[in-house]
């Protein structure tokens, strides 16, 4: 599967090279940065720390697209939006790790999928994805009786806040409840807020050194607490679940998938 990697000079782009090049039944089509990065014409493999593979990084991603079967986005929102039109136009699986997204970016990757297989996650980890089962058939299970925290603490270096892992098990939390997540969510706290609404989904984020990424999801009752977690030690997880992803998207219909799709874990 010929794969192309968006954001290529970025940590998750140069890690997504070195999993494209470590995984059977791919191969790297083309690398792509935006007009005026100082790695245009580098040598994509040398770049992610690899042998020279002859590729060089460019910024024409229509033309990448066209020759490409799929393309790895790990972007910013509006980057992801105006690829996914062109992966669209290409009909191309287009896998999106891309957080921070509102309601407008959605929108527009929906209608994206219309003509093209996008897989979108928050997280492409199998323990973050089996977590958010849990979370879904714990909260279910408990009611609002029990409130939900949701805590994340993440690199120095990351720019939204909370992580799209933890928005994402805020979801399923959200889903076990039957309840919109927009409704319950309370994302900070400071001063003299008053005494913590019924059934609010809370999130606190933390930043910090190199942390890759630590999520737990609290469940406080009255008298006991449950805490479900997860420790992200290695990004390359990540990656390897990207590819993983465009592997499985390959020849599937035009719309908009989940991990728990690429995993099979819908019965969670």
């Amino acid at each position: 599967m010929r794969l192309v990697v968006v954001g290529a000079a970025g940590r998750m782009g140069r890690m997504l090279i070195k999993a494209i090049a470590a995984t059977e039944g791919c191969t790297l089509s083309a690398a792509i940065e935006r007009p005026g990065s100082n790695a245009l014409r580098q040598d994509s493999g040398v770049l992610a720390g690899l042998p020279a593979n002859g590729i060089l990084v460019s910024d024409d991603a229509l033309a990448a697209f066209v020759e490409a079967e799929g393309v790895l986005d790990f972007t910013a929102p509006e980057a992801t939006v105006a690829f996914a039109g062109l992966a669209a136009q290409a009909r191309i699986v287009h896998v999106v790790g891309t957080t921070g997204m509102e309601p407008s970016h959605l929108a527009r990757l929906e209608a994206a999928a219309r003509h093209a297989a996008i897989i979108r996650s928050g997280n492409m980890s199998l323990g973050v994805n089996l977590l958010a089962g849990l979370v879904r058939k714990v909260a279910a299970t408990l009611g609002t009786d029990w409130d939900i925290e949701i805590v994340e603490m993440h690199h120095r270096m990351k720019v939204d806040a909370p992580s799209g892992t933890a928005v994402m098990l805020g979801e399923a939390a959200a889903q076990g409840r039957t309840v919109e997540l927009a409704q319950h969510r309370v994302a900070s706290r400071d001063g003299q807020v008053g005494a913590r609404p019924p059934g609010a989904i809370g999130f606190a984020a933390l930043r910090g050194g190199t942390v890759v990424g630590d999520h737990k999801v609290v469940f406080a009752g009255q008298g006991e607490r449950l805490e479900l977690n997860h420790i992200a030690e290695d990004r390359s997880l990540f990656a390897q679940g990207a590819v993983r992803a465009a592997l499985w998207g390959r020849g599937r219909k035009p719309g908009l998938y989940a991990m728990t799709d690429v995993l099979g874990l819908d019965n969670l």
